[in-house]
């Protein structure tokens, strides 16, 4: 028996999915910063008094001289489930929790100048679910890491007005796990499929695993300005960063299916062989299912953040922002295999998409700092991209926190947030190539559920 050539490419294809999807809103991080986060994000117009601020808005100055420090994580738990349609099933997901860390160091001294450097995650997260999914044949595990490396420059203009930006090192990490189903493999070259000699569709024989990192450049350019003495507004834009997987690693592990040949069977073997051993081939020698090379890229959209904030009431700060991301850039996703196919396209047809950020700040004499804000974001992917790498949907955030002043040099702070979403159509089969947004549509065949609790504790130390 031989493995068709074709199934094998199908089935990188299908693992190659995974940036355009992974890199879904969802998989954009914005817990970047404790107070930030406590804030919902609104902090661009009026970025929190730490040095954050080269990520929220680089063009901001540090309001005192001297050396600040700014370093924490965030604690991500995310939990989700799929219905199907026509069984009324329930199935969890099992992502595990995320630990996202944030470091920024900035510099301001007696002149016009602010030096700076940040190192944050602003893509990442997994979407996981168990053996039982059946789903799992899209995505049993998806994972974007992708680290930012900032320096930072901030220049004077005015008393009143300031520009800054720097370049953008980034070092990205992509893994999927995705099951193999043996129904859809064809049993030789032109021949049928095993799920066309009786075998059925979801029967898992092999599960396969994608692993790729790349590096890129990108820019980062901020504005910031006092309108009155009580208003203030800021605009920042981050660059589109395009990251290149060569040679990722694609590996296969054979998983056992316990099913057997019946009597007369188109393989000529005797009745009662098991189907396992007649696969086992194909994990080893020149086998279809032995470790191959493939490649893709991803492209980071642009993001461009502006905002107000009224500083008019006594020890309050109030902040209103706008976010934009270029969540188009992921219209279509090229994949090359290195001289074993012809180039393709995959489809995927994403969305710009929009937010809106409101947060509120009120210090306290002693040096107590309480916060919180509100925010909504609209989904990047379409109705007939909601899959188990990324059910992806409208949502809502609610925000609180705390600044907790510690020996004079330091500060604490802390926030949660919950992320709120009314859940989304989806579906759990891959779409086949060429096919159109329509028949991906039909496709979807149950309703996913989505929230989210953040932790965030970062520390502060001016010097």
């Amino acid at each position: 028996m031989t493995l068709n050539r074709a199934s094998r490419y199908t089935l990188a294809l299908a693992l190659l999915g995974l940036p355009a999807t992974a890199a879904a809103q969802a998989f954009g991080l914005n817990e970047i910063g404790s107070c930030a986060v406590a804030r919902a994000f609104a902090a661009t117009a009026a970025p929190c008094d730490d040095a954050s601020s080269i990520y929220w808005n680089p063009g901001a100055l540090p309001k005192a001289p001297g050396f600040s420090f700014y370093g924490g994580v965030a604690i991500i738990k995310i939990d989700g489930d799929f219905t199907r349609d026509t069984s009324f099933a329930t199935y969890k997901a099992d992502v595990p929790t995320s630990y996202v860390p944030h470091v920024f160091l900035n510099y301001r001294g007696a002149g016009k100048l602010a030096y700076g450097l940040g190192v944050y995650v602003p893509y990442g997260l997994t979407s996981q679910w168990a053996d039982d999914f059946p789903g799992r044949f899209v995505a049993k595990k998806a994972s974007l890491q992708t680290i930012y490396v900032q320096p930072n420059i901030a220049y004077q203009l005015t008393d009143n007005w300031s520009i800054g930006g720097g370049p953008i090192y980034g070092h990205s990490t992509v893994e999927l796990v995705q099951a193999v189903d043996l129904a859809g493999v064809a049993t030789s070259v032109g021949g049928p499929t095993f799920g066309q000699l009786g075998i059925p569709a979801r029967t898992e024989f092999a599960r396969a695993t994608l692993k790729g990192s790349a590096s890129a450049w990108g820019f980062t350019l901020g504005l910031h300005g006092k309108l009155t003495p009580t208003w203030e507004m800021g605009l920042r834009l981050l660059s589109q960063v395009s990251f290149k997987y060569d040679n990722a690693d694609a590996t296969f592990e054979q998983r056992p299916t316990g099913l057997v040949l019946a009597a007369g069977n188109p393989f000529g073997a005797p009745a009662l062989t098991p189907v396992d051993a007649l696969v086992a081939s194909q994990f080893t020698g020149a086998g279809a299912l032995t470790p191959q090379k493939v490649s893709t890229q991803i492209r980071h959209p642009a993001q461009v953040q502006a905002g107000f904030a009224y500083t008019g009431i006594q020890s309050t700060t109030l902040s209103l922002d706008y976010a934009y991301v270029g969540w188009k850039s992921f219209n279509q996703l090229p994949v090359t295999f290195k001289g074993l196919a012809p180039s393709k396209v995959l489809e995927e047809d994403y969305n710009n998409t929009s937010s809106i950020r409101f947060g509120i700040e009120r210090r306290m004499t002693n040096g107590f700092a309480l916060r919180g804000g509100l925010a909504a974001a609209a989904s990047a992917a379409p109705n007939e991209t909601v899959t188990p790498l990324l059910p992806e949907m409208d949502r809502g955030y609610a925000t609180l926190g705390a600044g907790i002043p510690l020996m004079g040099r330091f500060n604490l702070d802390a926030s949660y947030a919950h992320i709120f979403t009314s859940g989304r159509r989806g579906r759990i089969d891959e779409r086949a190539t060429g096919s159109t947004s329509a028949q991906a549509l039909a496709l979807n065949s149950g309703f996913y559920t989505l929230s989210a609790n953040i932790l965030s504790f970062s520390l502060k130390a001016s010097f």
